[in-house]
C-alpha cells in the first residue's frame, strides 16, 4: 500500500504546493482522493500513470478539490482508458459534474459510474472496504476511510512440528483452507494467525465534529486538513477548517496511530511551525509535502 501526496495546498496554490489531491495505490486499485487543478501534471511528476486510477473519492465541490477533474477525464480518454471509473461524492455531485463537463468542448467521455454518498459503507471489494461520513463544512462534504480486510498470517512456529516452512501449499492456509501434508491434516485455524488490516482515514475540510472522530477511530494513518496555525482559531467557526491544535486533538481522540497534516493556507511558505504545534499534542505527526510518498 503506497500513498502519494499530489497536492497539499488549500484554496490558492503556491510555488511549492499544488491544489489538493492524494493517490492511494493498493494492489490493482488506484484510489484518487480529490482532484484539484493541476493534478494530472502532478501525477506525471510522481511517475504515476493516470490509467492506474480506478476510483475517485470527492470530498466536496470547492474548486481547489475538483477543478482538475475535466483535465483528468480528457487525459484518460486520450490514453484509451478502458475501465469504468468509479466516482463517489456528496449530494449534488451528479449535477456539478454534468455542469462541469458541459462547460468545455469534450470529444467524448470515458465510462464512469457516479454515486452520491452520505454515510456508511460505499464500496466493498475482496480485500478492502471504503466508508464515508458527512463532515462539518460550508458545503456538503464527506470524509472517507479505507479499511483493509483482516488477513491470515502463517504461524511458522506451529508448522515446525510438520517440518513445513516454505511450500506453495501454504497459500491455501492463508485462504483459510485446511491442507494435507505428508498424509497429515493441518487445520487452517491452528496454522494461521489473524492480522488486522490497515486503516487510512481522509478528513479534508471540516470544522471539529463527532463524525470526524467516529470515522477516524483507530486509524493506522489519519490524513487531515490543517489550514491554519493555532493563533487563527477564531476563523474556525466561520470558515470551517482545522487549526494545528484541532487536527492533533482529532488524532488523539480518535486513537489514531499516526497523523499527517495537509491542505495548508498560502500564508505559510514553511509549514515546520504547523508540524511543531501539532506535535505538542500528538507526537507522531508529520506535515505532508507535494510528491511525498510513503508505504503503509
Amino acid at each position: 500500500m503506497k500513498l502519494t501526496f499530489l497536492g497539499t495546498s488549500s484554496m490558492i496554490p503556491t510555488k511549492d504546493r499544488n491544489h489538493s489531491s492524494i493517490f492511494l495505490q493498493y494492489e490493482n486499485e488506484g484510489i484518487l482522493v480529490d482532484c484539484g487543478e493541476g493534478t494530472q501534471r502532478q501525477l506525471r511528476l510522481a511517475s504515476i500513470q493516470p490509467s492506474k486510477i480506478t476510483k475517485l473519492l470527492i470530498s466536496h465541490w470547492h474548486g481547489d478539490h475538483v477543478l482538475g477533474i475535466p483535465g483528468l477525464l480528457q487525459n484518460l480518454k486520450a490514453n484509451n482508458y478502458t475501465k469504468t471509473l468509479e466516482i463517489y461524492g456528496p449530494k449534488g455531485s451528479k449535477k456539478y459534474l454534468e455542469h462541469m463537463l458541459q462547460g468545455i468542448a469534450v470529444a467524448g467521455v470515458i465510462k464512469y459510474k457516479l454515486k452520491e454518498v452520505t454515510s456508511g459503507t460505499i464500496c466493498k471489494e475482496k480485500n478492502f472496504t471504503i466508508e464515508t461520513l458527512k463532515l462539518n463544512h460550508i458545503v456538503p462534504c464527506q470524509g472517507y476511510s479505507f479499511q483493509e480486510n483482516e488477513k491470515l498470517k502463517i504461524n511458522l512456529d506451529y508448522l515446525k512440528k510438520y517440518n513445513l516452512s516454505q511450500h506453495p501449499i501454504l497459500g491455501k492456509l492463508q485462504q483459510g483452507k485446511d491442507i494435507i501434508y505428508n498424509k497429515k491434516r493441518i487445520l487452517a485455524k491452528n496454522a494461521t494467525i489473524k492480522v488486522k488490516g490497515k486503516k487510512i482515514t481522509f478528513i479534508l475540510d471540516t470544522a471539529p465534529c463527532k463524525n470526524a472522530e467516529k470515522l477516524a477511530k483507530n486509524s493506522d494513518l489519519l490524513i487531515t486538513e490543517c489550514t491554519w496555525d493555532k493563533s487563527l482559531k477564531d476563523l474556525v467557526k466561520k470558515r470551517k477548517h482545522l487549526t494545528t491544535e484541532l487536527a492533533a486533538r482529532l488524532a488523539k481522540k480518535s486513537k489514531s496511530k499516526e497523523l499527517i497534516l495537509t491542505h495548508f493556507s498560502q500564508r505559510y511558505s514553511n509549514v515546520t511551525k504547523l508540524e511543531q504545534e501539532a506535535k505538542k499534542i500528538f507526537k507522531n505527526t508529520k506535515a505532508a509535502k507535494d510528491l511525498m510518498s510513503l508505504e503503509v
